[in-house]
């Protein structure tokens, strides 16, 4: 059962320091499709999700020292193509995979913390079913109902 007001995420907003090459890396690497850009920063899609661009001048210097990251979910065969092209492409790998499904962490030119997975939350519950993190607790039963 759904609670509270929220529907879901509605966009994703990355501060970049340079717009054109923030905006090459996310359409050509990423994958995405640019809808608008203006001076200040562009709006991409990505399946039917849409991240934000916004140009700034206090964006990062690099990779913050904590998890927080953004995935992307591919395919098999997408994800094959995509971990190609990020080492054809030199991009910075932030962390092995540790974690069920295929998973590759690469940082974008501003140092956010990206990673491209072949999974979804179903076969990652799957994996906790066989494999239970430390403390874990189920909040909610099979069909995605909060449990008593």
């Amino acid at each position: 059962m759904h609670r509270g007001g929220g529907q879901g995420i509605n966009h994703i907003t990355l501060s970049v320091s340079d717009l054109d090459r923030s905006l090459r890396f996310y359409t050509d690497i990423v994958g995405m499709t640019a809808a608008v850009r203006w001076d200040g920063g562009a709006y991409l899609r990505s399946g039917g999700d849409w991240v934000c661009l916004s140009l700034d001048n206090r964006t990062r210097q690099g990779p913050l020292p904590e998890y927080s990251h953004v995935a992307f979910s591919l395919t098999e065969s997408a994800f094959w193509e995509k971990a190609d092209l990020l080492r054809r492409h030199g991009v910075s790998l932030w962390k092995d995979n540790r974690s069920e499904g295929d998973s590759l962490y690469f940082l974008d030119p501003d140092g956010h913390k990206l990673e491209f997975h072949r999974g979804d939350l179903a076969s990652r519950l799957r994996a906790l079913r066989e494999k239970p993190y430390s403390g874990l607790q189920w909040l909610e039963d099979e069909a995605g109902d909060k449990s008593s």
